[in-house]
Formats: structure tokens, sequence, C-alpha cells
């Protein structure tokens, strides 16, 4: 790429100007099928089903160590009013399962408790730091050590901001009945609603933020150059929600097809559609990256080469082919062992 393309010389996604952007898309859906997002997808879809038991004990037992269980119980049921409803029906079960379970333990069983359900509930994080060593052309070169520390350092920020989502929805919650008895009114009773939609988006763009930077095995990027596709996969997440959960209430009709099975067939396709929308936000933010010639990564400046990451080092944009960053992706493998 010359350094006089669209965005060549851009320092933040801000800087990158409308053509760049739009090669920038093209080059997303060209990558989603160059990467077999959909299988990523799947694969972290699946791990996911597997962890979601785990996640959901360990976010109420951490919340029963610092407040009211019957409290999380209701505002994880307001939660689950946004996916389809055979899906919710699956969380529900299992949520009323950890609460009774976690207000039978106390004291070291608890704590026990929680351990295995955070290690459980880790399967997810390490399914999608693996699509995303995918998505930003990285090899894994940290050890099993490093690498479960990391997924268990995801996991438990995923239950932090999830525990942050419950009690920020009750706080509003309440101001929203302390509002309406004093003031009254329509205007206050919506405006405390997008105060509440606009912290839930916060939330969880910040989650995949996070998750997006110190989930692959690369030098992370500046926290600017991944908010255009954290915010991309929150809305995506957000709209696969409720279109899903329309599409399964008027459009098909998975009982007939998969009787018995349907909830969890459900559930596993809302799922996969909320993981590829993820995938595409993330690999919104590494063809961004590949845009500009610029420093992305986290520090000071450094030149092509010395950045730590396929993405950032790559000089792909300024001809060099896709085999000579693949050597440089193998040499910096083998400097780690």
């Amino acid at each position: 790429m010359p350094i006089n393309a669209p965005g060549a010389i851009a320092k933040s996604p801000v800087s990158i100007p409308r053509a760049g952007w739009i090669r920038i898309v093209k080059r997303v859906y060209v990558m989603a099928g160059f990467h077999n997002l959909t299988l990523l997808a799947g694969g972290v879809a699946f791990f996911t089903f597997l962890a979601i038991t785990p996640l959901i004990a360990a976010t109420v037992m951490i919340y029963g160590l610092l407040g009211n269980v019957d409290l999380v119980e209701k505002q994880m049921r307001a939660v689950v009013e946004v996916v389809p409803s055979d899906a919710a029906s699956l969380i529900e079960d299992q949520l009323l399962g950890a609460v009774t379970t976690s207000g039978e333990v106390a004291g070291l069983a608890l704590v026990i408790a929680l351990f295995f359900a955070i290690y459980g509930g880790m399967r997810a994080a390490s399914g999608l730091i693996s699509a995303l060593n995918v998505i930003n052309e990285e090899l894994e070169t940290r050890n099993i050590v490093k690498l479960t520390l990391r997924a268990a350092t995801l996991t438990i920020a995923a239950i932090g901001i999830a525990l942050i989502g419950v009690t920020s929805g009750a706080a509003l919650t309440w101001l929203q009945r302390q509002t309406s008895v004093l003031l009254g009114g329509p205007w206050i009773e919506f405006l405390i609603k997008l105060a509440t939609y606009a912290v839930a988006v916060a939330l969880a763009s910040a989650g995949f933020a996070m998750i997006m930077r110190y989930g692959p095995d690369r030098n992370p990027a500046k926290w600017r150059w991944l908010a255009p596709g954290a915010v991309l996969a929150t809305f995506l997440w957000i709209g696969v929600s409720f279109g899903f959960s329309l599409y399964v209430a008027y459009v098909s009709d998975y009982n007939a097809t998969y009787g018995s099975l349907s909830a969890i067939v459900v559930f596993l396709m809302w799922l996969f559609l909320s993981a590829y929308g993820i995938l595409i936000g993330a690999l919104f933010n590494a063809e961004a990256e590949r845009q500009t010639l610029m420093d992305s990564t986290r520090g000071p400046d450094r030149p092509a080469g010395e950045r730590g990451a396929v993405l950032a080092d790559s000089q792909v944009t300024q001809g060099t082919s896709l085999g000579e960053a693949q050597e440089k992706r193998q040499q910096r493998a083998r400097r780690t062992i």
C-alpha cells in the first residue's frame, strides 16, 4: 500500500477516510471466507455451550458472596428476555439450579465450588482465544500455564463485567421507580431506560474490546484500534438476539423439525450467530490495523517488524506476499521455543 493510500498514515481509526473504510469492509468480506469464520464461530459456540452452566454458577455464587442471590436471579431473568424463548428457558433452568446450589454451600465448600465453576467456564475463553489467533494470523506460542492463566483471567473479567451489569441494572431500576414517584412523567422513564441501554452497550463493548486485546498471542493493540470492532460486535449481538428471536417465533418451527431437541438446537444456533457477530467485530479490527502503516500496538511507536504482532508488522499492504508474512510468524514461533 503506498503512503498516500487512504488511511496509510492514520494513527487512529477516526483518521481513516471513507475510501479506507470501504477497503476494510471489502477485505472483511473476503477474509471471513479465507479464515472459515463459520467454522470458528461453530467451535466457539460449542465450547460456550459446554461452559454456560459453570459460567452462570460462578456468576451467581460470586454475587451470593457480595449480595442477595434472589436479586441476581430476578435481574438475570430480565437479561435472558433478549434471547429466543427456548434458549431463555434453558438458561433459566440452569440459573435456578445454580441459585439453589449456591444457597446450600458456604465457606470453604463455596470457594471450591466457585473454583471448579470458573475452571469449567474457561472452555469458552479458550475457544475464543484460538479463534482470535486465527483472525490475527498468529501462532499460539504461550505455554500451557500462561495460556490457562490468560483464559482464567478473561473468564473472571467476563464474570466481573456481568456482575457490574447486573448491579447497574438493579440500580437503574431502583432509580426509575424513585423518579417515577417523585417526578413522574414519561420523559423521565424514557431517559432512565435510555441510560440503561447505554450502560449495557458500554459494558458489552468494553468486554469485547478486552477479549480482543488480551485473547490473541500478540502484542496488544491500542484501545482506540479495538473500539470500532467492539462496538460493531455489540450491535451485531443485539441484532442477532432480537432478529433470531423473531425468526424462531414467527418464521421457523424448530419444534416440528427437532422435537424435544428444539430448545438445545435453538440455543446452539443463537450461540453460533452471536459468536459469528463477535468474530466479525474482531476481523473488522484486524483489517483496520492492516489498513495503516503506523504502529497500532501499545507502547511507544516502533518500526514495522519490531511490533510483536503480525497485522502490525506485516508488510502485505506494501506488496510483501502472504508467504513472507507466514515466514515471520514461524520465525517468531521458533524464537519462543
